[in-house]
């Protein structure tokens, strides 16, 4: 059987440091990913897992159902509605395609499509991830908000399985390690809740046409999910899982 494609998209960032030295002072950036563990739990001969950074995708993000149908699942992580939106060309006074609707059209056709959580997901940061009221929402299990989604909680809040005879939460059992904090969301009619934190979504699923889509609430790496989850059996697990339901191979 042909590997499972997969894309991630998002879930990078570039820094930019002032350091003040004295009457001194100048500037430094740097650039980083969060994908070291889901790259991992993806590796292997099942999978074959591929990276969209969030600079990258502005205008390389497919604009057309014939170059997304090279992807089998796409991962949404950490990148807000601009990206898709603001096209280089559509800042120039061109018309280009409604990438967030071509998505919509995708997963009705057949696409597996998850939005994981962060600080440029859902709703996000000050709202700015903006994907409340948008095609995305549009196809996801849950309901966004239309204002500062996240729930910190440096204290940690422990996930917890509620649908433990799904595919995707089969065999993940025990308590969770915590999570340091995540998206609020509220679960659409219809759709199904397999796990929650706090007394929110943690992973919900739906079907959308032909095509499949998850939510998962928390970041797949740090700082939201830190080590001891992200070094957990069951984080390779819910994810490969996912993967494989989002596909449709399960």
């Amino acid at each position: 059987m042909a590997p499972i494609r997969v894309l991630l998209v998002g879930e990078s960032w570039v820094s930019t440091t002032t350091h003040v030295k004295g009457w001194d002072y100048f500037t430094s950036s740097e650039y980083g990913r969060g994908t070291g563990y889901i790259a991992a739990a993806l590796s292997g001969d099942e999978f074959q897992f591929g990276h969209m950074p969030g600079h990258i995708a502005q205008s390389e993000f497919p604009q057309t159902i014939d170059k997304l149908a090279d992807y089998d699942v796409l991962l949404i992580s950490d990148i807000g509605a601009n990206s898709f939106n603001l096209h280089p060309d559509t800042s120039a006074g061109h018309i280009v395609p409604n990438r967030l609707k071509l998505m919509q059209t995708w997963v009705e056709n057949g696409g597996g499509l998850a939005m994981c959580g962060g600080y440029m997901s859902f709703s996000g940061m000050n709202g700015a991830a903006h994907y409340y009221r948008s095609h995305i929402e549009t196809i996801l299990p849950v309901n966004i908000y239309t204002f500062d989604d996240r729930v910190e909680t440096p204290e940690g809040v422990i996930g917890k399985v509620v649908e433990p005879n799904h595919p995707i939460t089969a065999g993940v059992t025990g308590e969770w390690p915590p999570l340091l904090g995540y998206n609020e969301t509220s679960l659409k009619a219809g759709a199904t809740l397999l796990a929650t934190v706090g007394s929110d979504p943690m992973i919900a699923v739906q079907s959308y046409g032909k095509g499949r889509t998850l939510s998962w609430a928390s970041d797949i790496g740090p700082h939201w999910c830190p080590e001891p989850f992200l070094q957990w059996e069951g984080y390779t697990r819910l994810w490969q899982q996912s993967v494989r339901w989002l596909a449709g191979r399960i």
